[in-house]
This record gives structure tokens, C-alpha cells and sequence, in this order.
């Protein structure tokens, strides 16, 4: 999941709005600190669950990461609405997970990462996961090859 992280890192700029999918422990933190790597981001990207919000400064000339946690948070945009992710969005990527019905007004375009983990045997498939990366809006219109490509990969 960091791989991919790092991987998802390379086609973000400014603006851009990730929201993450999967069951707890899908790997959403760890594709989120593979992000935090890719996009060369200061301190440790960790489970903002109990700040809610986390921002990780730019180490050089890319944008700030804002990794959100909204399990906690009940409302839809609203209730976010003290988070200021508006005025971050702009000049960060902001990565929000358990965002689903919670912050989509925030942009028209917005990349969704859905993550499954496999189910059965867990000593065998633990480590396995289904992912699906679709670019929603006009942003992601031009990005399909790169999408593309990226989910040829990790099918591999």
C-alpha cells in the first residue's frame, strides 16, 4: 500500500482532492504514508483519527498534505466545515478518509481510492488487497492513461 501511495503521489498537484474507502485495517494510513513519501512531506504520516486532521508541511517546493480522518465525524460537509478544507484545498493535496458522503461538495474533481481486503483464510490473504483508483471531474479527464497504468500495476 505505500508502494502505491508513492506511486498515486507522482500524478497529484495542488488542489487535489483523494478520498479512501476500505474497512478498518484495508491499508488507507499506509497508502496515505506512501502519499506523505511521494509527495515529500515533513513528519510522520500517521491515523489522524483522534485530531481529526493532520498537516504535513512541504520538505521543498510541493504542496502541504492534509490527511483527515472523518470516521468520527457523523454530518456531511458542515460538520467538516471548522476544518477549513476549503481554504487548505487549494494549495494541498487533501487525502480524507472515511470521506464518503461527507466532503465530495468540497471539489467536482476527485480522485477515489476504494481498498478491500481479501476475505478467508487470514494467515494466507492478510496482505491481500483489491484496489480501484477512479478519477471523478474534468481533472481526472486528462489523467486516464496515468490512472491507467496505475491500476495496471498494482494488478500486478
Amino acid at each position: 500500500m505505500s508502494e502505491l501511495g508513492r506511486r498515486i503521489a507522482g500524478l497529484l498537484r495542488p488542489g487535489d482532492l483523494v478520498l479512501l474507502t476500505g474497512e478498518l485495517g484495508a491499508g488507507k494510513t499506509t497508502l496515505t504514508r506512501g502519499l506523505g513519501e511521494g509527495l515529500g512531506v515533513r513528519g510522520a504520516v500517521t491515523s489522524p483519527t483522534f485530531v481529526i486532521a493532520r498537516v504535513h508541511p512541504p520538505l521543498g517546493d510541493g504542496p502541504a498534505l492534509v490527511h483527515v480522518d472523518a470516521y468520527r465525524l457523523g454530518g456531511g460537509l458542515e460538520e467538516m466545515e471548522d476544518l477549513d478544507l476549503d481554504v487548505s484545498l487549494p494549495e494541498s493535496v487533501v487525502v480524507v478518509e472515511w470521506g464518503d458522503g461527507k466532503v465530495e461538495e468540497l471539489s467536482d474533481d476527485r480522485l477515489h481510492v476504494v481498498i478491500s481486503r481479501a476475505v478467508g483464510h487470514e494467515e494466507v490473504l492478510d496482505d491481500v488487497r483489491q484496489v480501484s483508483v477512479r478519477g471523478i471531474g474534468g481533472r481526472w479527464a486528462g489523467a486516464a492513461d496515468g490512472l491507467a497504468a496505475l491500476a495496471e500495476r498494482v494488478a500486478r
